[in-house]
């Protein structure tokens, strides 16, 4: 009986410090995406090549982050960079 306590215990603690580090992550995400979104508004001097760049790499990061998360990228973020892109250099 221990043994299974302990066990469940155990199992229980590894996933709190699993929500902890993916909490973490999301974080450090949420902290990049609205750099270069804050970077893409605001710095006038960046052509519309260097902001999709940015962009791209931006994708690369978050996807390196989480992996097999395209789907997730592409309904929360992709939409946000493109709204931007679009006010920012007038595109169609």
């Amino acid at each position: 009986m221990q043994t299974q306590t302990a066990a469940i215990t155990e199992t229980t603690t590894m996933s709190a410090e699993q929500r902890a580090e993916e909490q973490k992550l999301l974080r450090r995400l949420q902290m990049m995406m609205n750099m270069v979104m804050q970077t893409v508004a605001q710095d006038s001097s960046l052509s519309v090549d260097e902001a999709s760049q940015m962009v791209a790499d931006a994708r690369k990061a978050a996807l390196a982050m989480f992996p097999g998360k395209e789907l997730a990228y592409d309904l929360i973020w992709k939409p946000r960079f493109q709204r931007l892109m679009q006010e920012r250099f007038r595109l169609m």
